[in-house]
């Protein structure tokens, strides 16, 4: 029998002890060894729960407790989550977490401390949820050099350019569909700004890369400014938008990006609707690998927390991911090169000239929808190059970026 306990009784802390209970003969049977849930942390009290029994208040009570092996925190944020986590660590008790803010923050620190004491710091749920991601990077992938890792990592985003694409309707309505149906939050900025696909990339390129990367290196924009006409015009050009994290490996420098793009029928990702999330890997030997499913939720997300916890109790701790290397040098991102579509506002005889003096191959496109406005697509060129050159257009309604460059 092992013992283990959660921190947080909320979304995710109920879905790990449900797992971890409902399929207590199952995972028994693969690990040879039976899990019990001893203790909950949470401040509230649960009368009438299943597991009232098992709510405890005070962290020190599960910290001087030896027969707890493993922690499970689902607590979300970064206090007290960071401080129950370290003094987890240090009392010799191995951690698996869901919680992507403070993995992002306070990684490789954890990391470190966890290899010190002989125990495991272990977030396979915090970048893909239910997605199985960290524990193919870190095992089966080993054999190749990974030279780029890219995806959807947000559902709440990838469910509203979704509809946007479907039912033709602007951002604001989407969203709040998407907060009627509970796919967003009621302040929903750490999706649809970006913040949440920037934290997933930084945990996932460090550990694909071996060096370490911070989020706040990463440049992030989101969603908010994506129109019910950019999603017209790209489904003209056959296109769809999603919202992107984009890293690339050279060395020791590394390309990271969080944005909005338009992509291809040519490439994987396109065919990633609704709320479902994917990770494309590339690899030297293996080249493209993509890992697809629901990116959250209380059992894909609590399944996740639960096989980290299996892990760690049948390897006695011994399954810790390695801390990562020196800091990545952060490559500049207005060196990185697309193609760009930009929309203008105007449509006369005198438009397809002026943009031809600055854009030389770039041709006009007009939808009957919006006659009041041209668009075109540029060649392939830097941020930069693309910055510099659209200001001599004057006013610009606004462009996307489109992948890949080529």
């Amino acid at each position: 029998m092992a013992s283990v306990a959660v921190l947080g009784y909320g979304t995710v802390g109920s879905g790990v002890v449900e797992v971890l209970q409902k399929n207590a003969d199952e995972i028994t049977r693969k690990s040879g060894v039976r899990i019990d849930v001893k203790y909950i942390l949470d401040i509230r009290e649960f009368p009438g729960d299943p597991n009232e029994n098992a709510i405890v208040h005070d962290f020190a009570v599960i910290e001087s407790d030896p027969e707890v092996k493993v922690v499970a925190e689902a607590m979300g944020g970064l206090h007290p989550a960071y401080d129950f986590t370290r003094r987890a660590l240090e009392a010799g008790k191995s951690v698996c977490t869901s919680n992507k803010e403070l993995v992002a923050e306070f990684g490789t620190e954890l990391t470190q401390i966890a290899a010190q004491h002989g125990v495991s710091y272990l977030y396979e749920a915090s970048c893909g949820g239910g997605i199985p991601i960290i524990r193919p990077l870190r095992n089966a992938l080993t054999a190749d050099v990974i030279t780029g890792l890219s995806g959807i990592f947000n559902g709440t985003t990838n469910f509203i350019l979704t509809r946007m694409e479907k039912e033709g309707h602007d951002y604001a309505d989407v969203l709040a569909e998407a907060q009627a149906m509970g796919y967003a939050e009621r302040n929903p900025a750490a999706d649809v700004e970006g913040y949440d696909t920037c934290r997933k990339l930084a945990i996932l390129a460090s550990l694909a890369y071996g060096v370490q990367i911070s989020y706040k290196d990463i440049r992030t924009e989101g969603i908010t400014k994506v129109t019910a006409a950019d999603i017209a015009y790209a489904s003209f050009l056959q296109y769809k938008i999603k919202l992107l994290g984009i890293s690339r490996r050279s060395g020791d420098r590394v390309e990271a990006v969080v944005l909005p793009a338009m992509i291809g029928c040519d490439t994987p990702l396109y065919a990633v609707d609704d709320v479902f999330n994917a990770i494309l890997v590339r690899g030297n030997m293996l080249d493209d690998v993509m890992f697809y499913g629901k990116g959250a939720g209380k059992l894909p997300t609590g399944s996740a927390v639960a096989s980290d916890v299996i892990e760690a109790v049948v390897s006695g701790g011994k399954c810790g991911i390695l801390p990562q290397g020196e800091p990545a040098v952060p490559v500049d991102p207005e060196t990185m090169s697309y193609r760009f579509f930009v929309r203008i506002p105007e449509n006369t005889d005198a438009t397809q000239e002026k943009v031809s003096a600055v854009f030389e191959d770039a041709s006009l496109i007009n939808l009957e929808e919006y006659p009041q406005e041209s668009a075109f697509v540029t060649g392939v060129m830097t941020e930069k190059e693309f910055t510099e050159k659209v200001a001599g257009l004057g006013s610009v309604t606004g462009w996307i970026r489109i992948l890949p460059a080529e």
